[in-house]
């Protein structure tokens, strides 16, 4: 007697079963070759997955879209957005599909999801493919991003599809499938309002008890459940700007309902610290600069608002208010976030009045000096060991710093931690790693042409960000000097 196969996943697609309008059911095309270039391991058995047959030529086959495995049902997601400001009414996953949920081994729903597997009817006139890089991009910001605790998509794969894409010049292709707690996003709400109420409120109870069930039985569970989505998202960016991130594309489109981080496009870490940094070559005014990031995602969350109000209430007025008054709430959720976070970077085990003043005054000294912004808070947790002298050596004028450092020393000193525990504490917090752009970039050149290496040690070196370890000084180190002006793009 034989035994059936074990299901490659364990499908279990509700977003299929219960938002017929949000989606185009499709299936992705074959490619000339595939071959595996990077397969997140970990991340195969959180999925309950088994890696060696994703690597075998039907698990290749499925993550690129050419085959659909038992239980999937393909689709590609419909949404709108915002995209700088402008509004687009039919965007959609114009190169991607959903292939469906998985129930991973904690019972946790998650999507697969895949990029690059070839035009869909959201296409728009592109050619529905991607090149190596920019998917590899995905992949390692993505799991450096999630080794910081920072909520995020992440990549199970990348696969080459043996074909060359068509861009500024002839690119090998590839695709990622990557997993999520959804893919549901702003857009997604800005495209049902367009289509139906009924659809909103449809995607509306599906977001809740997906991604915030508590909200279910508030006294108004739509108002609660926009409330989930603006605290998420403050916290999200607050961790962003904790760490340097700037998305760079930060379309309603790029906002997810779960408070996940999506789609690493022209994204990139802040090397010295400077408020308006901006890394994106289409970011021409700046809109999404580092300091714009809490401002822009408010504006994003309000567009998710309007698209509530017939389910907050029937009087316009009122639910205009209510929303109203939520969204107003982002300013102090986000603040609360981020001057926790800031709090534990500089070791302060308690929040008291005078530190707005002092993380202030710090943040316009690291601007004013041009201080790599990772390397000062790492250095920082010697000085509270008692040895100053590597915070002390950022800084050209090291005087200025001098001031504030006594204020901080005696700071600590009013608590009753000790200085080693504190230093531990801050080193919990303050990556020694993050992804540097120079070296994303030297990465990612070596894989488009065909040396996989210096991908798979950068992402050996980001797994584990906070510790120091000895032979990976150059993964700590800024940028050199003639790495130059910075750009990055958006991979389509």
């Amino acid at each position: 007697m034989s035994i059936a196969a074990r299901p490659l996943f364990a499908f279990d697609n509700s977003y299929v079963r219960d938002l017929e309008g949000l989606y185009e059911p499709w299936r992705g095309r074959p490619v000339p070759a595939a071959r595996l270039l990077a397969l997140n391991e970990q991340l195969a058995a959180e999925l309950g997955v088994d890696g060696d047959a994703l690597k075998g030529p039907d698990g290749l086959a499925v993550l690129v879209g050419a085959v659909a495995p038992d239980g999937a049902t393909p689709v590609a997601q419909a949404y709108s957005g915002h995209q700088f400001g402008g509004f687009s009414p039919r965007l959609g996953d114009g190169r991607a599909l959903l292939l469906g949920e998985v129930l991973d081994v904690r019972g946790q729903r998650r999507d697969l999801h895949l990029k690059g597997s070839g035009r869909t009817p959201f296409a728009r006139g592109g050619d529905g493919k991607a090149a190596i890089g920019p998917m590899l991009r995905e992949y390692v910001i993505g799991e450096a991003m999630h080794a910081l605790g920072i909520p995020t998509t992440r990549a199970l794969a990348v696969v080459a599809t043996g074909e060359d894409v068509v861009r500024e010049t002839m690119l090998p292709g590839a695709v990622l499938s990557r997993v999520a707690a959804s893919h549901i996003r702003v857009g997604t709400f800005e495209y049902a309002a367009r289509q139906d109420p009924a659809l909103v409120r449809r995607l509306a109870d599906h977001a809740i008890a997906r991604h915030h069930p508590h909200a279910a039985e508030a006294e108004n569970p739509y108002l609660a459940f926009f409330a989930a989505v603006v605290d998420v998202q403050a916290a999200l960016i607050a961790r962003w700007m904790l760490v340097g991130f700037i998305h760079g594309v930060m379309n309603t489109d790029n906002m997810t309902i779960s408070g996940e981080t999506i789609d690493y496009g022209p994204c990139a870490f802040m090397d010295a610290f400077d408020p308006a940094t901006v890394f994106s070559s289409i970011d021409h005014a700046g809109r999404y600069a580092y300091a714009n990031q809490p401002y822009i995602a408010q504006w994003n969350l309000a567009r998710l608002g309007e698209t509530l109000l017939a389910l907050l209430d029937a009087d316009p007025d009122t639910a205009i208010a209510a929303a109203t008054e939520v969204l107003q709430s982002f300013a102090g959720r986000y603040h609360e976030y981020l001057g926790a976070g800031m709090r534990a970077k500089l070791g302060l085990v308690d929040g008291r009045p005078e530190d707005g003043a002092l993380i202030d005054d710090l943040l316009a000294l690291l601007h004013a000096q041009s201080v790599d912004f990772t390397s000062f808070f790492r250095a920082l947790s010697a000085a509270a060991r008692g040895d100053v002298a590597p915070a002390k050596a950022l800084f050209a004028d090291p005087a200025a710093f001098d001031g504030w450092c006594d204020r901080w020393q005696a700071r600590l000193s009013s608590q009753s931690t000790d200085g080693q525990t504190v230093a531990d504490a801050m080193d919990r917090v303050n990556p020694v790693y993050i992804a540097r752009n120079h070296l994303v970039e030297e990465a990612l050149t070596a894989a488009t042409g065909g040396d996989l290496q210096p991908f798979e040690r950068l992402v050996d070196v980001l797994t584990q960000p906070f510790d120091e370890r000895p032979g990976l000084e150059r993964y700590a180190a800024p940028a050199p000097a003639d790495f130059g002006c910075y750009r990055t793009f958006c991979g389509t």
